[in-house]
């Protein structure tokens, strides 16, 4: 398996605080620094407030060298398609080829409302998002010379230069995730070279990888060309005690949190919890992140468990 680091900023994080994560998450080795892309916390006071997430990682980029950076996930509700794609290009620039892109429909209509972004119904919320994907994707594949064209129900492009390249070909790889039974699989084959299942029981996770594979099949792809992942909250300690402080910090039951997350225990207990989903095919597993101030629990991590799992 491979581990990425994955934060919730808006919950309460400065830039500097995500920055301190994403440097010690590249110096311990994780594969990859992520962040949600939310503008108001779902819980507590969210101080100092939100940071966008694409300012961030164009900062992060010029101050990590090696760490991939992305979003688990941008709202298309957020963004013009247009724009998203110069923002993230520029961002794989910066970084060297480093940025992936989370993209997904949209779903808390609360930070919606709180910052004045328009939040239509679901099905037309995954409309715009497939459009989204497919005038990004056009974008970023547009040889240079040439111009870019697109009419869909939602988004027009007309004569685009469709610039700039990011730093990947044919471009950076797109994660789509959920448990949408139809939409989200086909539009996870037709675009995504990652699927993720955030915070879901083994027995979802199972059902949603069979109906991703069988979409993938279907778009006549191979079955390995399609990178399966999860995001789990991590909460570890080397005994009993260390795993209820580090649950009650960020306002925890560890009863609760061992319900539902095979990240949660001492470094034994994780690395027995993981094999199952390993077994079922997750190749790639986000920790969730929740105290930004603990960096030892990064630590802890690189240093106990995942030398079990070598």
């Amino acid at each position: 398996m491979e581990f990425r680091v994955f934060v919730e900023p808006q919950q309460g994080a400065s830039y500097a605080d995500q920055l301190a994560v994403a440097q010690i998450a590249e110096q311990l080795g994780f594969a990859a620094f992520f962040r949600s892309d939310h503008f108001l916390a779902m819980s507590g006071d969210g101080l100092p407030g939100p940071t966008d997430s694409w300012v961030t990682l164009g900062a992060i980029a010029r101050e990590t060298s090696q760490i991939r950076l992305g979003t688990l996930v941008t709202s298309a509700t957020f963004r013009q398609p247009g724009p998203l794609a110069i923002a993230v290009a520029q961002v794989d620039q910066m970084s060297d080829g480093r940025v992936e892109l989370g993209l997904g429909s949209g779903w808390f209509e609360k930070e919606h409302q709180a910052y004045g972004i328009p939040f239509p119904p679901v099905r037309e919320r995954f409309d715009r998002l497939g459009e989204q994907l497919a005038v990004i994707t056009g974008l970023w594949r547009t040889p240079p010379g040439e111009t870019f064209d697109y009419t869909g129900r939602y988004y027009t492009v007309t004569g685009s230069p469709a610039l700039p390249k990011p730093v990947q070909s044919p471009h950076p790889p797109i994660v789509i995730g959920g448990v949408g039974a139809k939409r989200t699989p086909e539009l996870a084959a037709a675009y995504a070279t990652e699927f993720n299942l955030p915070f879901v029981p083994i027995d979802v996770a199972r059902i949603q990888c069979g109906r991703v594979a069988q979409a993938v099949a279907a778009a006549g792809r191979p079955a390995e060309s399609m990178v399966y992942s999860s995001a789990f909250v991590l909460c570890a300690g080397r005994d009993d005690a260390e795993v209820r402080r580090r649950a009650a910090a960020i306002n925890r039951e560890v009863d609760e949190l061992r319900s539902n997350s095979p990240l949660v225990g001492t470094p034994g207990e994780i690395v027995d919890n993981l094999g199952a989903w390993a077994g079922l095919g997750i190749e790639r597993v986000y920790a969730q992140t929740l105290d930004l101030s603990d960096l030892g629990h990064l630590e802890l991590f690189t240093g106990e468990v995942l030398p079990q799992l070598r």
